[in-house]
């Protein structure tokens, strides 16, 4: 099912208005579209974004939104580098009123019950928990739905802080930060001794630390129905 609607949501096609763009922190950015009246997604989704005011090589990326549907904008945060891909030096040349275009929205990396929730970001992997958040929030968090995120970031950058701690204030969320890797594996058992094949497990970042953290789940017993996975490539 999720297959199909991918496939369908795949050709819808819009133009995005940008806003604005800014500096979140050291080598990473977040933008800014105008949200059509008729766009919507559920938030852990991503779409497919193309570079439309110059012609570059890979012009097309998927990347997860980062606002919640509930919010009347689409938000991008990226990482980039002092020597950025085409496809993100694009990005930031942007100018107020120019335009990128979205297919989508697609992916099943989104919440599907009201069981505990345990999400797992890595670096730039906090994007779509953001949107999940986010959205939690403005829906006044139903139920006191329990929500644990890890948050793991070697670089203690740790984008969005500020509003991760906010939200943590206005619902039953709760919010760990870690900067070193040794330290993860601890917390998730935790979690995973508490709530065992009753949670969902949620893990965004890099591909490399997603099938690893995933492994470690498994070895804890838990089922792999219980885990999804968002892996992040040139993010």
């Amino acid at each position: 099912m999720v297959f199909f609607q991918d496939a369908v949501a795949i050709f819808k096609k819009r133009d995005l208005v940008f806003i604005e763009s800014y500096k979140e922190s050291d080598g990473v950015y977040t933008f800014r579209f105008e949200k059509e009246k008729n766009l919507t997604w559920k938030a852990g989704q991503h779409g497919l974004f193309t570079i439309t005011h110059k012609k570059i090589k890979n012009g097309i990326r998927p990347i997860s939104v980062a606002s919640a549907p509930a919010e009347n904008i689409v938000q991008l945060t990226l990482g980039i580098s002092d020597d950025p891909s085409d496809f993100k030096m694009a990005m930031l040349e942007l100018k107020q009123g120019m335009k990128v275009k979205m297919s989508g929205p697609v992916g099943s990396f989104y919440l599907t019950d009201n069981g505990p929730s345990i999400f797992i970001a890595g670096g730039i992997g906090i994007t779509p928990f953001r949107s999940m958040l986010k959205q939690i929030e403005e829906e006044g968090n139903v139920g006191g739905k329990q929500i644990h995120l890890l948050y793991i970031d070697s670089k203690k950058s740790f984008v969005y802080k500020d509003e991760l701690d906010e939200i943590a204030n206005n619902t039953a969320a709760t919010v760990t930060y870690l900067d070193q890797r040794n330290d993860l594996p601890e917390e998730i058992n935790k979690l995973s001794n508490l709530y065992q094949n009753d949670g969902n497990y949620y893990i965004a970042g890099p591909k490399a630390m997603v099938e690893s953290i995933s492994a470690h789940l498994q070895s804890n017993d838990i089922s792999k129905k219980s885990i999804k996975k968002d892996v992040f490539f040139g993010y």
